[in-house]
Order: structure tokens, then sequence, then C-alpha cells
């Protein structure tokens, strides 16, 4: 059986004016194509991010999946459970003050009582341990009195 190879159809001797300005071009067409792709990508990213993150907090339990495995759940600084609206501006809050003031802006957490972090302290939340939790480390501690309350 016979290979027939076949010449290249485009001879860069002969007819460079096809081959000129293309690896520029290429790169600046690359550029538009990953914008094209990126930007629908990263604003889906984000409407889902904010929809998790507010019908998880907003849900009774007030925590995302994570606060849950972890016992936490988040409250206003009054006691309120987190509602739908506050948990997607919390999400807005944590990334804002993340990505401007750089991952340091977590060090808020170590100088008050509560533990809060910046962007819960402007938003006016607390996250605490829940109930269930609450409960046994109040029965783990010695003299702890279970009418202490929460």
């Amino acid at each position: 059986m016979p290979i027939d190879i076949k010449p290249h159809a485009y001879d860069a001797q002969l007819s460079p004016e096809l081959f000129e300005g293309v690896l520029s071009r290429r790169v600046i067409a690359f550029v538009i194509d990953f914008v094209l792709i990126a930007v629908p990508v990263v604003v889906a990213t984000v409407i889902w991010a904010l929809v998790y993150f507010g019908t998880t907090l907003g849900a009774p339990a007030s925590a995302t999946i994570g606060m849950r495995v972890m016992d936490l759940e988040m409250r206003t600084w009054y006691g309120a459970p987190a509602y739908f609206v506050l948990g997607a501006v919390h999400a807005v809050g944590f990334w804002f003050t993340v990505s401007f003031f750089t991952p340091f802006v977590l060090l808020v957490a170590f100088f008050n009582e509560r533990r809060r972090l910046l962007h819960d302290i402007l938003l006016g939340t607390v996250v605490i341990n829940n109930a269930r939790r609450a409960a046994m480390l109040r029965g783990a501690m010695p003299g702890a009195s279970p009418y202490n309350g929460l």
C-alpha cells in the first residue's frame, strides 16, 4: 500500500505575506478567546458562590456545609440567625477584605475575645459553636453549670 506524502500547501519562501505578523496576531486572538471563555465562568462562579453562601447561611442552621461539619453557626451580633442577603454580603465582605487588605486581615481574630474577623465586625456578625457543641463543651468544663445559658 503506497503512502502518498503531500507537500506543504503554503510555502513561506514563495508566499511570505501569508505568514507576516501571524504569531503576534495569534497571541492577541488567544487573549480574546481566553477572555470570552473566562468571563462567563467567573460570573457563573461568583453567582454560584453568592447563592451558596446566601442559601446555606440563610438556612435554619445558619451555617455553610463546612460550618455544619465543624458544629459552627453564624448569628447577628444581637443573636438572630443569619438570612440570605446577610450570607451573600458576608461572602462578598470576606473576599473584599482578604483581597484588599491581604490575608493578614485574618489576624484581627486574635485581638478580640469573640474571635471575629474584620468582615464579621463590619457586618455585625459572629460565628459561634452551635448549641449541641456548646452544651458538650459546657459539660466538659470543670465547675461549669448547665444553667449558665446559651
